[in-house]
């Protein structure tokens, strides 16, 4: 009789002998890891994330960037004030700073530098700029990536082949390409939260509120026979999943796109249709 114990395959053994098929293409490669996932060696995020690691390497900055027209962007000569309100309404941890023009962007403003110079006496913006990043539309985002950790920056500049900016990028935009959504700080999670005020007197949606909670909280009469959630709607009118910054107005109401990747939805900034003006009183 053999004393030793009956030798149980590990999950390392198991995947190797899945890939010991050796897969001639990428697909063959997908279909191998399915068949991982569907032997329950491997969940479904590690095979989003496996996917998503593989599109990369096709994807081009084109596809993920913040079009120019949608960049926050601050002026050089912006006076103080009016620089540490758009700071503090865009939200945002990193701002090209141009002079004039988008096209001549003079470096990156960290908001985490401006503290250190907002109490100087003369107080300039020059000083306290970074190094902008500038890189061309076609590169792709594997490239980018290894780039942005080499480097340690967390945003490009993407120029055209007309060295005219074309729009930005951050390490976020990419990683999102990769793992899903990345949730901060002014990310919510609350089933109850779905609909909620920011600090900049912004309305923040998820965008799978449903089409009724959005009615019922901003007086809209959007129908619901088609789409269930405000996500849907908006992918209804566009006909494709709209980018990062993306503005869309649909039947008065604005709809500015938080957080998106190239998969789904995930956040909105409503703007609600004004309140109709009250109509004169009747004279005799």
């Amino acid at each position: 009789m053999d004393p030793s114990p009956s030798h149980k395959p590990g999950f390392f053994e198991q995947l190797a002998s899945l890939l010991l098929r050796e897969p001639e293409n990428r697909e063959q490669l997908l279909q191998i890891l399915h068949a991982a996932y569907e032997r329950n060696l491997i969940d479904a995020d590690a095979i989003s994330i496996i996917e998503g690691a593989l599109a990369s390497s096709e994807t081009r900055v084109s596809d993920v960037m913040v079009p120019r027209a949608q960049m926050n962007v601050i002026d050089v000569d912006m006076p103080l004030d009016e620089l540490i309100n758009t700071v503090i309404n865009a939200a945002h941890s990193r701002f090209p700073v141009v002079d004039g023009d988008r096209d001549n962007v003079l470096g990156i403003l960290l908001a985490k530098d401006l503290l250190r110079v907002i109490n100087e006496k003369e107080f300039d913006l020059r000083n306290a700029l970074r190094p902008a990043v500038f890189i061309p539309e076609s590169k792709r985002l594997n490239i980018l990536l290894r780039e942005f950790r080499v480097s340690r920056n967390h945003m490009a500049i993407v120029v055209n082949e007309y060295s005219s900016v074309a729009g930005l990028v951050t390490i976020e935009d990419v990683l999102e390409q990769i793992v899903g959504d990345i949730e901060d700080e002014y990310d919510f999670d609350e089933t109850h939260d779905n609909i909620r005020i920011d600090s900049a007197g912004r309305y923040r949606v998820k965008a799978l509120t449903e089409i009724d909670d959005f009615n019922q909280k901003f007086g809209t009469a959007f129908s619901d026979e088609e789409f269930d959630t405000v996500g849907g709607l908006i992918l209804r009118h566009l006909g494709r999943i709209p980018k990062r910054n993306e503005v869309i107005d649909i039947e008065g109401v604005r709809f500015q796109i938080l957080r998106a990747d190239s998969r789904r939805l995930y956040t909105l900034i409503v703007t609600p249709p004004a309140p109709p003006a009250a109509s004169d009183a009747p004279t005799d």
